[in-house]
């Protein structure tokens, strides 16, 4: 099976939303309504290793079930949020 993915499109994309995540950058009470958990970097420390970073991606191992998945998060104040395990 062959994927045809125009990379400049989907690094358009990425862009944007980076751009929208951060020019609306919201306080924790506000994020956890719209996303549910939220982690500080040191939460985020304590319950995944990081394996690497995408902005506005950010590729978790979660420490309690050794669960790969992502996050995102936003640069001022820094949260992530949304998190969605591989299977998901």
């Amino acid at each position: 099976m062959t994927i045809d993915v125009d990379i400049d499109e989907i690094e358009n994309l990425r862009r944007a939303m980076l751009e929208q995540l951060n020019s609306s950058a919201g306080e924790r009470a506000a994020l956890e309504a719209e996303h549910g958990q939220v982690w500080d970097t040191a939460e985020l420390q304590r319950d995944f290793s990081v394996e690497s970073f995408l902005a506005p991606f950010v590729l978790v191992r979660r420490k309690s079930d050794g669960k790969l998945g992502t996050l995102m998060f936003q640069h001022m104040p820094r949260y992530y949020f949304d998190f969605m395990g591989e299977d998901e």
